[in-house]
């Protein structure tokens, strides 16, 4: 094999792959990436088994051939490469040689068969929004998966499609984050939970542009993201999602608008006094058109009051300020609506078209 591309090209696509690339593994074959160039096309591609990713190379074909070569390594050495044209050359012994310039390294590759490609996916029948579409609504929920594997579930995003809508729905047991969108196309109804690697990985790699698309398609037990000249596969996780409809709610005594800005800024302040061993509440007190925030902890103490427009009742109710300010921080709306049940209750954070839904559960403050 020998193919040539430039370091700009090779460095664009192995930021890709490498994203595939476990950082730990008792199968050595996965710290590899797969360099195919046995057709008209060169793909790089890396998979750990639950997460596979495919790239295309944009660069030219003197002999085909395929290799695995280091992952680690071989991203190391065109990283330190001139900003020039890059020429990988395999020897039927696997022996490999890239060079660039004056610059020549020479590594053993590993035989190709142990690499494992990726699942055979029929693509029929796609899902397709842009990626700015998906790219947002990843963002706006990535943060509420849970960080614990002791209930895989929690551990992934659920994707709902019915009809002309989709829903991303993600959760930790202390917060729910629903993204809805209508979509231009009615699809048949599919209910599957990808894993949170997966949707941050995909969220990193859309371009976020509106004219370009991501088409997503289904199995059993996989999904398939095409976007521009990649494709993602990923295992889903098994088993039903909780039933979020039941956890949420329409009903409130008390609704606040609010400045986002200024009450990001005030959420903010108090995170300054709460700590990873040490998580004081952030106490709400509202009252007309004030809005008090305070906190109290061994690091010290604050009190902020924001203006805020108010229906219903007063209210007092505790809550983490980090998981309120994670919501506020992915919303676009320069004023938001907040409601609230009663002081045990959780609050929800929503437009009034319900395109993204909040709920945060309170917590104790006496």
């Amino acid at each position: 094999m020998k193919i040539t591309a430039s370091k700009q090209e090779l460095m664009k696509s192995l930021g890709i792959v490498l994203r595939a690339v476990p950082s730990r593994t008792t199968m050595n074959i996965l710290y590899c990436i797969l360099i195919d160039a046995t057709v008209d096309t060169i793909k790089f591609t890396a998979n750990d088994m639950e997460l596979g990713i495919e790239t295309c190379v944009d660069g030219t074909i003197e002999e085909r051939g395929l290799i695995c070569l280091d992952a680690k390594m071989f991203s190391e050495i065109i990283r330190k490469m001139p900003e020039d044209d890059v020429t990988i050359e395999v020897s039927p012994d696997l022996q490999t040689t890239i060079s660039c310039g004056y610059s020549i390294f020479h590594i053993t590759g590993k035989d190709t068969t142990e690499f494992s490609p990726l699942p055979s996916i029929d693509r029929q029948n796609p899902v397709t929004l842009t990626q700015f579409q998906l790219r947002e609504m990843i963002r706006q929920t990535i943060f509420s998966i849970s960080p614990n594997d002791a209930n895989k579930i929690m551990t992934g995003e659920y994707l709902q499609i019915r009809e002309n809508e989709i829903r991303v729905v993600a959760l930790d047991g202390h917060r729910i984050a629903i993204r809805r969108l209508l979509l231009d196309t009615a699809y048949e109804n599919r209910e599957v939970i990808i894993p949170g690697k997966t949707m941050n990985e995909i969220g990193k790699i859309l371009t976020g542009e509106t004219e370009d698309s991501v088409s997503l398609y289904f199995t059993k037990n996989h999904v398939l993201f095409e976007m521009d000249h990649t494709t993602v596969v990923s295992r889903l996780i098994e088993g039903n999602y909780f039933r979020v409809d039941q956890m949420l709610s329409n009903d409130f005594e008390t609704k606040v608008v609010v400045t986002k800005s200024e009450l990001s800024s005030a959420v903010d302040r108090a995170l300054l006094f709460t700590s990873e061993t040490d998580k004081r509440p952030l106490v709400f007190t509202i009252e007309r058109d004030i809005m008090n925030l305070q906190i109290n902890s061994p690091l010290g103490s604050m009190s902020d009051d924001v203006q805020i427009e108010m229906e219903g009742k007063e209210l007092k109710i505790g809550f983490n300020p980090k998981f309120i300010l994670d919501a506020l921080r992915v919303i676009d709306d320069d004023d938001i609506i907040i409601y609230f049940l009663n002081s045990k209750a959780p609050c929800f954070i929503r437009d009034e078209a319900q395109s993204y839904n909040y709920m945060v559960l309170p917590v104790n403050f006496v």
